[in-house]
C-alpha cells in the first residue's frame, strides 16, 4: 500500500540536500525520497520547485524550497538530539556559511569559471572563516559537547571545501576544526545520509527515507 508521505527531491552530493537529509535522519521523520540528476531534472520536480533546485520538500499544504526550512520543519516534528537547542548566534553562523563561506568555496572550487577571481585569495578567505571557529570548538562541537542545527547545517559545506584539495586542506586547517570535520566524516550519521539511490523516474516504487 502506498503511504501518503511528504516528497523530498534530493541530489546525493549537494551540500544543501545533505543537510536536509541529516535533519530528516536525526528526526526520524519519514518522507518519500526522489533522487534526481541536476542535468536531467524530471518534470514533476520542475512543477513543484519554485527555484528548480534541490532540496525541495513537497508537503500537502506547501512546498519548502530552502534547505534550512526543511531542516527546521523536520526537527519541529521530532528533535531527539535537541539539535534546535542552540544559541541565537547559531543562526548568524549559518548565514555566514551560506553567504561569504559558500561564495569563497564556489570561487575556489570552480575557479576555471571565474577567471577574474584568484582561487588562492578565495581559499584564504574560506580558511579564515574556519580559523575563526577554532576556539569555539573546544568541546568538540560549535556550541558544546553535542551537535546542534548549526553543526549539521555547516559541516556539509566544510566537507565540500575540504575535498577540493584534501591534502592541502589538512596541511592548513587548525587542529580543532580538523577534529570537528573528521568526526563528521567518519560518522554513521554521514554514511547513512550518503547512501546511493538510483535516479527517480515517474512510475517508480516509493522509496521511504530514512
Amino acid at each position: 500500500m502506498t503511504l501518503d508521505l511528504p516528497i523530498l527531491y534530493s541530489f546525493r552530493r549537494c551540500p544543501y540536500a545533505i543537510r536536509a537529509r541529516l535533519a530528516l535522519v536525526s528526526s526520524g521523520v519519514r518522507v518519500e525520497l526522489r533522487e534526481i540528476l541536476l542535468r536531467d531534472k524530471p518534470q514533476a520536480f520542475l512543477e513543484k520547485s519554485p527555484s528548480a533546485t534541490v532540496p525541495c520538500l513537497v508537503l500537502a499544504e506547501e512546498v519548502l524550497d530552502e534547505s534550512v526550512d526543511i531542516m527546521r520543519w523536520a526537527l519541529a516534528q521530532n528533535d531527539p538530539e535537541r539539535l534546535c537547542n542552540m544559541p541565537a548566534d547559531g543562526d548568524s553562523l549559518i548565514e555566514t556559511f551560506d553567504g561569504p563561506f559558500k561564495r569563497a568555496l564556489d570561487l575556489t572550487k570552480y575557479a576555471i569559471r571565474h577567471p577574474d577571481s584568484d582561487p588562492d585569495v578565495t581559499r584564504a578567505e574560506a580558511m579564515g572563516i574556519l580559523r575563526s571557529l577554532e576556539d569555539q570548538l573546544d568541546a568538540g562541537w560549535l556550541y558544546g559537547d553535542r551537535p546542534t542545527l548549526a553543526d549539521m547545517a555547516v559541516l556539509p559545506f566544510v566537507r565540500q571545501f575540504a575535498m577540493i584539495d584534501k591534502p592541502r586542506f589538512d596541511g592548513e586547517v587548525t587542529p580543532q576544526v580538523s577534529a570537528w570535520l573528521e568526526t563528521f566524516l567518519v560518522s554513521h550519521r554521514l554514511s547513512n545520509t550518503m547512501q546511493k539511490h538510483a535516479p527517480w523516474k515517474s512510475g517508480d516504487a516509493q522509496l521511504i527515507y530514512p
